[in-house]
């Protein structure tokens, strides 16, 4: 398997805090991975560790084949880093600020004009090239910093929370520019906490907990293994817990669903969150049907997956 990044047994600790506790990744070449876990999981701690800027305590990274070494010297070259909090020189303006770091990598007067342009292109801030970055918003900001990481032409990208503080707009921008860098064949690790947007722009996730890796995957295959029961949810409009006990009293009979458990909603007493081992089409004509000849009245029956938000907060609630 071709992987650009890859942790094997990856530990690190603070003091007495241990922040990755055997962690082992994996990120093919090409992908763009959405890396999900709640505060203090240790993302931005494994970002750091790929980007050089922190020594494992023990455990190794593999960036495009080749050992990270102590020094950290092979992510100058092989790696982008955005951090969750950047910093801009406001006394810049926007090109000068992406020809600063060009002449940082020693890229000579020639290629770095040609660069910064094109860089100003791919982010869409060619018509402020001549402003101060101190009067962007912060979304030309946050493509501006990315532009920034792309000034040595790196193969890989760590983003941390580049979404972060975005607008709706900026954030749809943000995952078109994402796309766009991986058809230029740049492997893309992300850190975020917007759940519902990682599918979208996402082909494979990692959810971290506590300083280790629980699940990885492309997003299908993450959801299959994290959806422990189906989802049915039944809107009555009248007599919901006669409904219920219906369904916690099922009758044995293999055309019917196993169900683990079925609730009325607090909020809504007229809606029932039924979950169940499995179901199937089948199944779900023969349990309505049943439900029905019992003498409950059904306005609305749908089974439905749980949303990453869901899986991500069943998974990590401690």
């Amino acid at each position: 398997m071709n992987y650009a990044i890859e942790t094997i047994n990856l530990v690190h600790r603070y003091g007495k805090t241990t922040a990755l506790d055997h962690l082992n990744l994996a990120v093919k070449a090409g992908s763009i991975y959405g890396f999900i876990g709640p505060n203090g999981a240790g993302k931005t701690t494994t970002l750091r560790l790929m980007a050089g800027l922190l020594e494992p305590t023990d455990g190794t990274i593999q960036l495009m084949g080749e050992p990270l070494s102590a020094s950290g010297i092979e992510a100058q070259r092989l790696v982008g880093y955005m951090p969750d909090f950047f910093g801009v020189y406001d006394d810049l303006r926007v090109w000068e600020y992406l020809d600063f770091f060009a002449r940082c990598y020693g890229i000579d007067g020639g290629r770095r004009r040609t660069m910064v342009s094109q860089l100003l292109e791919l982010v869409d801030l060619t018509h402020k090239r001549n402003t101060f970055v101190q009067n962007l918003s912060r979304g030309m900001q946050q493509r501006l910093c990315l532009a920034h990481t792309l000034v040595h032409d790196p193969p890989i990208l760590l983003l941390d929370e580049p979404a972060s503080g975005l607008d709706p707009r900026a954030r749809v921008e943000l995952r078109e520019l994402l796309k766009t860098l991986r058809e230029m064949g740049k492997t893309i690790l992300l850190s975020s906490h917007i759940l519902s947007e990682l599918a979208e722009v996402c082909n494979e996730i990692g959810i971290i907990d506590q300083g280790q890796m629980v699940v990885s995957g492309s997003v299908n295959t993450v959801r299959r293994q994290l959806q422990a029961a189906h989802v049915l949810h039944i809107r009555v409009p009248r007599n919901a817990e006669m409904v219920a006990e219906t369904l916690r009293h099922l009758p044995p009979n293999d055309a019917f669903p196993t169900v683990l458990d079925a609730q009325i909603d607090e909020e809504d007493p007229h809606s029932l969150t039924v979950r169940l081992e499995n179901i199937s089409l089948e199944q779900q004509a023969a349990l309505l049907t049943y439900l029905i000849d019992q003498g409950c009245a059904i306005g609305d029956f749908h089974a439905y997956a749980e949303d990453l938000e869901a899986l991500f907060l069943r998974l990590t609630d401690r």
